[in-house]
């Protein structure tokens, strides 16, 4: 009834209120950790330490990686995850609600350059409000979020209908074994939640990407000769101006009105170029390393094909590319697509649940990156929106940090989702 549910609402406010000191701790104490990939034990045990504190089921484990090495999804820089453990806590429902699988990545990026810290980057320290540290946007404050609206649930004597899952997970970073692996043991729901860093947009699609890698052959010469010999590294210009009318073309067909704020809604980014191996050489071999966007409604299979068929078009450009052509090769990384509809039910809790905390209409785009949320909804069959209360500009920079107001707010608007979405008792639907 709406008597009820606006004084639950308060309940859950107040409930917040009262306890940011202790949420912004436990931030603090995540932030401290340097949970790179490899590293991420220390913050695990934190955290499985905090869902048995909440008496939640907690499965621990260690991915195994020969298992999982043949799932056709499988993308990882290592095999082994010894000494990194995903983390899952299940809040079981008393029955007949829905459920909701809440995912969050403990994995960091490496700080970088310290000089560019303004302090040490695990340091936690909170200035104006803002939490600073690597990993406190992207996305242990996300992941903050979400233990909150739980305890204030449970704190508050809420009895849930439908299940909720909780999954602390390894490897976001790199491509998504971790929530692969959770996939893999069974670990799926009505629909799920990641609250990555979206600057409180809400993200019902997610771009995804790939890494390739495209050879590009010349003739090696004396430098003082060079033109007895065909320079790859000539030719690589070549390659890159065709890569980039093939963006073009590609970005031409997104129509989707979620992405008319992005100018290049899915972009393919030449990150590193290799070439030539001595200054008097001409350049026999340029190896060229980037990272192709995929929208959210294409397959990973079929942008490789289009790669690979734009690139055999070379010729038509340069006769030297019908005897020569350019190798393409997938490698590294990858991450899955994912397209919910936006008129999904779950899409419409949310929104709901964030005019009531915020008062005012949730932003709707499209990711211009990629998340676990793609292995999610195509992989795990549970579809997945991103919202976070993260700053997507600083996430992976120097002096990175989170506004602590927004951990709050989405904790709140998280906590009246699980409510909504999951069913409880004494609240009717």
């Amino acid at each position: 009834m709406p008597n009820k549910r606006v004084a639950l609402q308060k309940q859950i406010h107040e409930w917040i209120r009262l306890h940011r000191e202790e949420g912004t701790d436990f931030l603090q104490n995540l932030v401290k950790i340097p949970s790179t990939q490899g590293n991420e034990q220390r913050a695990q045990f934190l955290i499985a330490d905090k869902l048995l504190e909440l008496a939640l089921e907690v499965d621990l484990w260690e991915p195994v990686g020969e298992a999982l090495a043949s799932h056709p999804y499988f993308c990882s820089p290592r095999h082994q995850f010894t000494g990194s453990p995903n983390v899952v806590g299940v809040l079981k429902g008393v029955g007949g609600g829905r459920s909701l699988l809440l995912n969050g990545h403990m994995d960091v990026v490496p700080e970088g350059n310290r000089a560019q810290w303004n302090d040490d980057p695990y340091s936690g320290q909170v200035v104006d409000g803002k939490l600073y540290g690597r990993g406190a946007t992207d996305m242990k404050g996300g992941n903050v979020s979400l233990l909150l609206a739980i305890e204030a649930i449970q704190s508050i004597g809420i009895k849930l209908k439908g299940d909720v899952i909780f999954e602390s997970v390894i490897e976001e970073e790199s491509g998504g074994a971790g929530t692969l692996a959770a996939i893999v043991k069974g670990y799926k729901a009505d629909a799920a939640l990641i609250p990555e860093p979206t600057n409180m947009r809400i993200f019902p699609k997610q771009q995804g990407s790939m890494w390739f890698r495209i050879a590009v052959k010349g003739r090696s010469a004396h430098g003082g000769t060079r033109y007895e010999g065909v320079s790859a590294i000539e030719k690589s210009m070549i390659v890159i101006q065709h890569i980039r009318e093939l963006e073009v073309e590609r970005n031409a067909r997104i129509t989707d009105p979620l992405y008319a704020n992005n100018p290049i809604p899915i972009p393919i980014n030449i990150g590193v170029i290799h070439g030539g191996n001595w200054p008097s050489s001409v350049a026999d071999l340029v190896t060229l390393e980037g990272r192709m966007g995929v929208a959210p409604a294409e397959t990973l299979d079929s942008a490789k094909e289009e790669m690979h068929q734009w690139v055999a078009r070379l010729s038509e450009k340069d006769p030297w590319f019908e005897a020569h052509p350019p190798s393409v090769e997938w490698f590294g990384a990858q991450w899955v697509p994912g397209n919910v509809d936006p008129d999904h039910a779950f899409m419409q809790v949310l929104m709901a649940q964030y005019r009531a905390v915020k008062k005012e209409e949730p932003v709707i785009e499209a990711s211009p990156w990629g998340t676990d949320g793609g292995l999610l909804t195509q992989i795990g069959e549970t579809p997945c929106i991103v919202f976070g209360p993260g700053i997507t500009q600083v996430a992976h920079y120097p002096n990175e940090h989170i506004e602590l107001e927004r951990v709050f707010e989405v904790a709140e608007i998280v906590a009246l989702t699980i409510v909504e979405w999951c069913g409880c008792e004494g609240v009717e639907e």
